[in-house]
């Protein structure tokens, strides 16, 4: 509600103005009906009836009765222009809520870790973001000033019925208890049964988007029907959870509706007997009848109130859950130093899940300017090693220092900006290739992308396009091949010119030659850069200063190349298959 207090305040004194106007209309048709057409004496507060006696007094409104009329339409004018105000500043209120909620939830999920990504699905978190804020959106709109509505309606209606007569006012409120606890009952079925239909959303949106996302692998392996009896399952789920909310709410109307035209059915009995026997006028008998309708109107649409209200505390509750996940912590006093790559590892220990250890009493030391190569079976720990560098996740025991300074004491955006991190599988955004690569960096220059996509070794074929450098690449660099967006990948992260740069598997999809030319011309143009280099590759690795060998979990071997295939181990075996692979290549060849 913050900076929006002042509209919701004003669309309230709005309604209640607009509630005040239309309770007024009936007053009048009673003092018409009992004291202008019949001879009652006029039952009207002193202060109009002075102005009338100034007017001409009760004969002049009895030969002009188009004035009964006209004050009827004038009421009716200020009732609607307070509810045009009404809708004006609740819905821009609604608006601009909305719009801060976006903004904070968007924000939130920048600054969430990246552990908090790789668990997310990201179908259910669009959907948390999109449907959920525009079901809030839309109660703040309407329904929240419609409970001010509701409640100005009973109080005004109630009391003005209690002055008119009390007895029949205790005839025209008797359902009322009964409808406001059907009421709350439904509420609170209709609240969970939201609930269910709300995260059965967001796994057909979880569907939808990872279809989309990978079609073509679907295409590849002709799993369409597959994909459609999946996401048939989930929408039949969602429609059907739909539908029970559904049938809750054609129970309450229909309840509802049959109580209030009873109550209403029961004021026209009494309230017609009371008048042919002289209790009450004719004229108190149409105000009650037309009063019973107003106050039962609110008393209804508490219901649809409420239903929303459930709705929208759901939606809530489910934005909440992200906005309750920790940011990333930004500490008080964390260290800025200048990031260099001398590096040193000290028996650490990494786990995911408590009590499953994936990195264990790692340790090595690592000098400026040295090309680190890692080698390890599939879920050896290579990644996490150097995702630990980069403080995407922390360690639990042991030391990493860069440059002498714990990285724990280092803050955590600095780090990254002097790590360059070249993930296995690259993503690139639906823009142009010069724009993908200068996006690591806000004010680079042309010859600046031009020289990273030559160091990556892809500047040649990006001119080799009809558009080059303004090729759009369509979402996730769809149009580009596996090794054509792992090299604009790699010119994107060479562009920052960190002093410390991670290739993690990511020259895997290139050619055996142009992962040469891109080492070549790293190890020309960036002496100074420490490198580390995971792949499975022996060629990729064989030029390393170091290579680390890691077997679950564990540094089984270190060494050059010359040495570790001097002596018997995981690399020696290794580049014995790839060695004799080759080989046979060439002769088969």
């Amino acid at each position: 509600m913050r900076g929006n207090r002042l509209l919701y305040i004003g669309a309230l004194i709005s309604i209640a103005l607009a509630t005040f106007f239309s309770i007024l209309s009936p007053l009048v048709l009673r003092v018409t009906i009992d004291s202008i057409i019949g001879d009652k004496p006029l039952d009207v507060p002193q202060v109009i009836g002075a102005a009338i006696e100034g007017f001409g007094g009760k004969g002049v409104l009895v030969q002009n009765l188009w004035i009964a009329g006209i004050v009827i339409v004038l009421l009716t004018l200020l009732r609607g222009l307070f509810l045009y105000f009404k809708g004006k500043w609740s819905a821009m209120a609604a608006e601009s809520i909305a719009k801060n909620m976006r903004e904070r939830l968007y924000d939130h999920l920048q600054h969430l870790p990246y552990e908090y990504h790789t668990k997310a699905e990201t179908g259910d978190l669009i959907q948390r973001c999109t449907s959920d804020v525009d079901t809030i959106r839309r109660f703040l709109a309407v329904q929240l000033v419609e409970v001010g509505r509701a409640i100005f309606m009973m109080v005004f209606v109630a009391i003005i019925m209690f002055l008119l007569d009390v007895k029949l006012t205790l005839v025209a409120i008797g359902v009322v208890p009964i409808i406001l606890a059907f009421s709350y009952f439904f509420y609170r079925e209709v609240k969970k049964s939201f609930k269910a239909a709300d995260e059965a959303e967001g796994r057909m949106s979880t569907v939808l988007q990872e279809n989309l996302t990978g079609v073509r692998v679907v295409r590849a392996f002709a799993r369409e029907n597959y994909e459609i009896d999946k996401f048939d399952k989930e929408s039949l789920d969602y429609k059907d959870k739909c539908y029970h909310v559904l049938r809750l709410l054609a129970w309450f109307w229909s309840v509802s509706d049959f109580l209030s035209m009873f109550q209403i059915g029961i004021v026209l009995i009494f309230g017609s007997y009371w008048a042919f026997e002289g209790v009450i006028t004719l004229g108190t008998l149409v105000v009650f009848i037309t009063y019973e309708g107003m106050l039962l109107w609110p008393i209804r649409q508490l219901g649809r109130i409420l239903t929303d209200m459930g709705k929208t505390l759901v939606a809530l509750g489910r934005i909440q859950e992200i906005l309750d996940e920790a940011r990333e912590e930004e500490k008080d006093g964390e260290l800025k130093p200048e990031i260099k790559g001398d590096i040193n590892f000290q028996s650490v220990y990494f786990e995911y899940e408590k009590g499953k250890p994936v990195l264990k009493d790692i340790s090595f030391e690592v000098k400026e300017g040295e090309t680190i190569a890692i080698l390890g079976a599939t879920g050896s720990g290579k990644s996490s090693l150097v995702h630990l560098l980069a403080r995407l996740y922390d360690y639990q025991e042991g030391s990493i220092k860069i440059g002498g300074h714990e990285i724990k004491d280092i803050n955590k955006k600095w780090l990254r900006k002097n790590i360059g991190l070249v993930l296995q599988e690259p993503f690139l955004f639906a823009k142009s290739i010069k724009e993908n690569i200068g996006l690591a960096r806000g004010d680079v220059r042309d010859t600046e992308i031009f020289e990273a996509a030559n160091n990556a070794a892809v500047h040649d074929v990006i001119l080799g396009f009809e558009e080059g450098y303004d090729t759009l690449v369509g979402e996730r660099g769809v149009s580009l091949s596996g090794g054509q967006k792992q090299r604009v990948a790699i010119a994107r992260t060479l562009i920052r010119e960190c002093p410390i740069l991670i290739f993690d598997d990511s020259l895997s999809a290139v050619d055996t030659e142009t992962d040469a030319a891109i080492r070549q011309e790293l190890k020309k143009k960036r002496e100074d850069t420490t490198t580390f280099i995971i792949s499975h590759r022996i060629n990729t690795l064989a030029e390393a200063d170091k290579i680390l060998v890691i077997d679950e979990g564990r540094i089984v071997e270190v060494g050059t190349h010359q040495e570790l295939i001097n002596r018997e181990g995981m690399y020696k075996r290794v580049w014995d298959i790839q060695n004799c692979l080759e080989k046979e290549m060439v002769v088969n060849g």
